[in-house]
């Protein structure tokens, strides 16, 4: 083999390698390392949610910022089967599809309707946050991003309200949680107070508040720890898999054959038109 047939070999070699580029991991035999960690220094020692975060992040977080992310992550896991993606992935199960598969279709419909408030919610304190950066007052700068949120997107806004619970018990408890790591100087407290904010202006003049929910305040704690608003969208995908894998091997273990939407007994509502016949 000439020299020119090693050089040209090495570099189609690197070529290869270069099509894929990374910052993520780094492996050879034998050895493992996300983000220039060793996998046998992280195991044991960092959690699932700190993991998630370095992944992301490129960074370990600090032990607060941690537990904050996992304590997010950890409310949004299951809200039962009348959730569309855990619906989905009861009927699954029951076609016969493995556990994988009945995951996949699941997460498949966590879209900008059903698993996107989190996302939207970010954004729209972000949009508050830029426009007191700008100059504006928190009360105008909450009625103008609401005002814009609503044009682009109609009159519900994310994170807010909720058409099973009148005040979602899961929200409060992270807003504490906020509040308890914004005074620790964990967290700088201001996403919390635009969300309040919000909150407050969302229910003025009206009889029944509109109370922030699970995905408003997921989102307060994914802008607090400074996560771009798109992943607090995949943020939720990670949480809410627990709750579609626990629904989807407890379907499996139940049995049942090809269980819709509703029993068999009732049928959908027709309202095409009347039977007619083909004319000949």
């Amino acid at each position: 083999m000439t020299t020119e047939d090693k050089k040209a070999m090495d570099a189609g070699q690197q070529a290869s390698q270069d099509w894929w580029r990374t910052e993520i991991i780094d492996m050879k035999p034998g050895e493992i390392r996300y983000r220039g960690y060793p996998i046998e220094q992280l195991i044991g020692r960092v959690s699932f949610a700190q993991m998630i975060w370095l992944m992301l992040r490129g960074e370990l977080p600090a032990r607060r910022e941690g537990e904050l992310l996992d304590a997010a992550l950890m409310a949004a896991v299951d809200h039962g089967p009348q959730a569309p993606s855990i619906a989905i992935a009861r009927m699954a199960a029951t076609c016969g599809v493995g556990l994988n598969n009945a995951m996949a279709s699941a997460v498949n419909v966590l879209g900008d309707v059903h698993g996107g408030a989190g996302e939207q919610a970010v954004e729209l304190y972000q949009d508050v946050a830029r426009r007191i950066d700008a100059g504006a007052s928190q009360d105008d700068a909450v009625a103008a991003a609401l005002q814009e949120y609503r044009d682009l997107h109609g009159k519900f806004v994310s994170g807010f309200g909720h058409r099973f619970h009148p005040l979602d018990p899961r929200a409060p408890r992270l807003l504490e949680l906020v509040d308890a790591a914004a005074k620790d100087g964990v967290v700088s407290g201001r996403f919390a107070g635009i969300a309040r904010a919000v909150e407050a202006a969302l229910g003025a003049g009206r009889s029944k508040p509109i109370p922030m929910n699970i995905d408003g305040a997921t989102a307060v704690i994914y802008a607090e720890l400074g996560f771009p608003a798109p992943l607090a969208r995949g943020l939720f995908c990670l949480s809410r898999s627990v709750g579609i894998l626990s629904h989807a091997w407890e379907q499996t273990q139940q049995g049942g054959r090809n269980k819709g939407p509703i029993p068999r007994q009732f049928l959908w509502t027709y309202d095409g038109k009347p039977q007619r016949d083909v004319e000949v």
